[in-house]
């Protein structure tokens, strides 16, 4: 496109923008035959911008009354949830009526309520009642955005993620118990849809850094029966991987190796080495650091896969550029990178063959390899 013709386009759509935003166009638009349905649309979907925090309240507030476990024994009133979780029947009655309205409940015409797909998935899906639980730090940070845009001093997720600083030998237990808790939960997806968009054909031995209590390797002894694996990570999540380990029948195949990659050198002897959800818990400076480091490990043809939310880049991705760029503001460390980004950091580090498939779900995870050469 020529520079005229671009200048011609962004013209029309300053205009079209600033008729848009007149208060009375809006009104003639919502009754006018041929915009009345777009402008209703364009109406909806603002609308559903503005209450979105009411509904993921809502859905807290379902899952800390234990509402879907509740109901998996059968449909119940409000006034019998109401009393086994001493909250009045007539505000029990408005939240499940608004959880039927989100979809997450049903109601029937004789007021009981039972559960839908929606809120079926919810215990189904591992670690999500957790993760859910867990936004309540999220949700605090958010209650005033613009100051969180302005870089406060701490925050609640910066206080609750002590491992993201790098912290190493006097973390709390049970920080580190509930840390690696929740990781592990959530890490049973992204182990999922890692798998599925790449193959260990070829792989003899994995080094996955920063695998907590081992939730990914377990996953990969599962997919991939021939591969040696090694866990880096901190000291205080060894004794709760070895317990994972050997539950997986995986002892003889696992290896553990503590450490920082921060402060000490990655083991060698692998052929391919992971990060699942490690790059944007970072800074670009230790991402840098860490890629290559990560290639002076492998050998000539080693392979390295990365694994985590990412950005959208040029075309803005409603998980990555919403969800997860605020909630790694609100770290206070890292930052949600495109493909682009991070392909860009693991060139500079010398890999080469660098690739990023399409998604199966973006709120999960992204996928992105790239070889040392030989």
């Amino acid at each position: 496109m020529s520079d005229a013709s671009g200048d011609l386009s962004a013209w029309r759509g300053g205009w079209l923008n600033r008729l848009v935003a007149r208060p009375g166009f809006q009104s003639w638009a919502s009754r006018f035959p041929l915009t009345r349905r777009q402008a209703r649309k364009d109406g909806a979907a603002l609308f559903d911008v503005v209450q979105g925090f009411v509904q993921s309240q809502v859905l807290m507030a379902l899952v800390e009354l234990d509402i879907f476990r509740r109901l998996r024994s059968g449909p119940q009133t409000a006034e019998t949830l109401g009393r086994a979780t001493n909250v009045q029947p007539e505000r029990m009655q408005i939240l499940l009526q608004a959880a039927a309205a989100l979809n997450l409940l049903k109601r029937s015409r004789n007021g009981y309520f039972s559960l839908a797909r929606k809120g079926a998935a919810v215990m189904g899906v591992p670690g999500l009642d957790a993760m859910i639980r867990h936004h309540r730090a999220f949700y605090a940070d958010l209650a005033d955005p613009v100051a969180l845009l302005r870089g406060p001093e701490k925050t609640e997720l910066s206080e609750f993620w002590p491992y993201v600083f790098g912290a190493h030998g006097n973390i709390d237990p049970t920080v580190a118990e509930t840390y690696s808790d929740l990781m592990a939960q959530s890490q049973k997806l992204v182990a999922e849809d890692t798998l599925r968009a790449i193959s260990l054909k070829g792989v003899k031995h994995l080094l996955d850094i920063g695998g907590g209590t081992g939730a990914f390797l377990e996953a990969v002894g599962a997919d991939a029966p021939a591969v040696q694996m090694t866990l880096f990570d901190l000291p205080q999540v060894a004794p709760a991987a070895r317990a994972r380990f050997d539950a997986a029948g995986l002892s003889t195949r696992t290896r553990i190796h503590p450490g920082s990659f921060r402060e000490d050198a990655l083991p060698r002897g692998a052929d391919a080495i992971s990060l699942i959800r490690v790059l944007y818990d970072h800074a670009d400076e230790t991402v840098a650091d860490l890629l290559r480091a990560v290639w002076i490990a492998l050998p000539a043809g080693g392979r390295l896969i990365i694994s985590e939310p990412m950005s959208g880049g040029s075309s803005p991705d409603v998980s990555g550029d919403v969800y997860f760029a605020f909630y790694t503001m609100a770290m206070k460390t890292g930052r949600a990178r495109s493909p682009e980004e991070i392909s860009a950091l693991c060139a500079a580090a010398g890999f080469e063959k660098i690739h990023s498939p399409r998604p199966a779900r973006n709120f999960v995870t992204r996928v992105l390899t790239a070889e040392k050469p030989n």
